[in-house]
């Protein structure tokens, strides 16, 4: 039987979460609008805390990650989770990981007494879109997300 583990992210770790962004970035067809550094993620992730990164092992080979930060809702009053990024490399999918991945993270939404845990998702992923689905999340098709860059 193999052993599974989830752990925190560490200074070894961010050429690890580097190549799983990369990764993801492909998947979504994204990747040349990857930029970030291994120092980045460091002073991101661990020096001013400002998100969070967990890894997903199995037998001690990484599968997987979820990278994770907490925001404000003015109506709750709380705060929340908010899922950024979360990728199982596909020779591993399908034996659950992206599942525990993110209950994982709701675990830790709910330790900090947090309101809700949100994620946005590709329209076009539809793979995603029903695993979210088949656990009960609702999507939240009335609102829009908008964005400026900051250059």
């Amino acid at each position: 039987m193999s052993t599974f583990i989830i752990r925190e992210c560490t200074r070894e770790d961010m050429g690890l979460v580097l190549s799983f962004i990369r990764e993801l970035a492909v998947y979504e067809k994204m990747i040349n609008d990857v930029v970030v550094t291994e120092d980045l993620l460091y002073d991101q992730l661990l020096v001013k805390q400002l998100s969070c990164c967990v890894l997903a092992f199995e037998d001690g080979v990484p599968v997987g990650f979820a990278l994770y930060f907490f925001n404000f809702s003015t109506f709750l009053g709380k705060n929340g989770l908010y899922l950024e990024d979360l990728f199982v490399r596909p020779e591993f999918r399908g034996k659950g990981y992206g599942k525990k991945l993110l209950f994982h993270l709701f675990d830790i939404a709910k330790q900090r007494n947090c309101g809700r845990m949100e994620w946005s998702v590709l329209d076009w992923n539809t793979p995603a879109i029903d695993f979210y689905k088949s656990i009960g999340a609702k999507a939240m098709d009335e609102w829009t997300v908008f964005r400026l860059d900051v250059k």
